[in-house]
């Protein structure tokens, strides 16, 4: 896998029915090794183990309903009164960062209404800060620790 702009971690990998699979530490099972999955276990492993977030307060593939339409946020940060506070959307590195992406998260949160959206191929990272009180948001450089949320 590629070299990605994140803090290594020690990776579980195993092989499974001739597929590479990793472990995923918020479901607690080994799921496919795609590119999207490499961006995302290295995301979740530095937002626990270098921003101090609660492992309990993070979960991966949440299912949402956009109308008629059943779609998943690849993760989601919630206070601890389970209100969501933050989204992250992964793509692989390979893929571009465009106003696709950002239309996409813009989407789930619609229905989130969360105060951080986070976008990353493992490569590039943004962070916005939303600002529902003057209907704007801004980018910010890095990804506050927990406590500063």
């Amino acid at each position: 896998m590629m070299q990605l702009n994140l803090p290594p971690y020690q990776t579980r990998v195993k092989e499974a029915n001739g597929r590479k699979q990793i472990f995923d530490i918020l479901r607690r099972k080994y799921v496919a090794l795609t590119p999207e999955e490499w961006v995302r276990q290295h995301f979740i492993h530095y937002l626990i183990e270098h921003r101090n977030y609660p492992i309990a307060l993070l979960a991966n593939e949440v299912p949402l309903q956009v109308g008629e339409k059943k779609v998943r946020a690849d993760s989601v940060l919630y206070d601890n009164q389970l209100r969501p506070r933050m989204i992250v959307e992964y793509k692989a590195p390979t893929i571009a960062l465009t106003q696709k992406v950002f239309d996409q998260i813009s989407v789930y949160n619609l229905l989130l209404h969360v105060d951080y959206l986070v976008v990353s191929n493992g490569l590039e990272t943004y962070i916005c800060k939303m600002d529902y009180e003057n209907q704007t948001y801004r980018f910010i450089e890095t990804i506050p620790d927990y406590q500063n949320i």
